[in-house]
């Protein structure tokens, strides 16, 4: 009887520490496996989505200072007005606004050109950009200097812009947009263009140092 009892114990404890069977197995490691492939799925996604944020911010600046570049030095307009009357017969004279005859506005034009063609070779060039660290360096101080660019051709073709459609009454200098309306609309939409360029500008240069900073020795 006591064989019996022990056999008995025996094969109670065979029984528990059975391992599972292979459909249990199998659905337990198709399990671990989604989980994990899900996991990763996140990650490169967002990694994606974080590589893709210069290069929109960068072509969204090159379409912004192309278009101001692009309206200002087409930006012309001609006003005929009456200067004198000689007996019954009017005298007129034709002016013409231009943006070259105003050196803010031309470096307004050059500023944003050059901006322009900054981002769409750095676009073209990009590949090889990410290869090299000291590329990527010297590419961020390069945009700095193009956004130190942009500011002060805007801000120069603003004060022009102000001093046009405002005139200064202590200098007596009349304004001129009550004359050459249009000339002045399409500035404005310049000047609107020119720094929304800027600010894409500034948002590049800190997105750069933010990631710069990640991948610093010390960090």
């Amino acid at each position: 009887m006591l064989v019996l009892h022990f056999l008995a114990m025996d094969v109670e404890r065979g029984s528990k520490n059975t391992p599972p069977s292979a459909p249990a197995a199998a659905a337990a490691a198709a399990t671990t496996t989604t989980s994990t492939c899900c996991g990763n799925k996140r990650p490169q996604l967002r990694d994606r989505l974080v590589a893709l944020q210069p290069v929109v911010l960068r072509a969204a600046a090159t379409l912004a200072t192309a278009a101001a570049a692009a309206v200002m030095a087409l930006n012309a307009q001609s006003y005929t007005a009456v200067v004198a009357i000689v007996g019954t017969r009017p005298l007129t004279q034709t002016f013409t606004a231009k943006f070259r005859d105003t050196p803010a506005f031309v470096y307004f034009v050059i500023a944003n050109a050059i901006a322009a063609a900054y981002n769409l070779e750095v676009l073209l060039i990009r590949r090889l950009i990410l290869r090299r660290r000291m590329a990527g360096l010297v590419v961020h101080m390069l945009d700095m200097v193009i956004m130190a660019l942009l500011a002060t051709g805007a801000a120069t073709a603003a004060a022009m812009a102000e001093l046009g459609k405002n005139g200064n009454v202590h200098a007596r200098w009349n304004p001129i947009c009550d004359r050459f309306g249009s000339f002045c609309s399409r500035g404005g939409v310049a000047l609107a263009s020119s720094f929304t360029g800027v600010a894409l500008m500034l948002a590049l240069n800190l997105l750069s140092a933010a990631s710069n900073a990640q991948c610093s020795p010390g960090q």
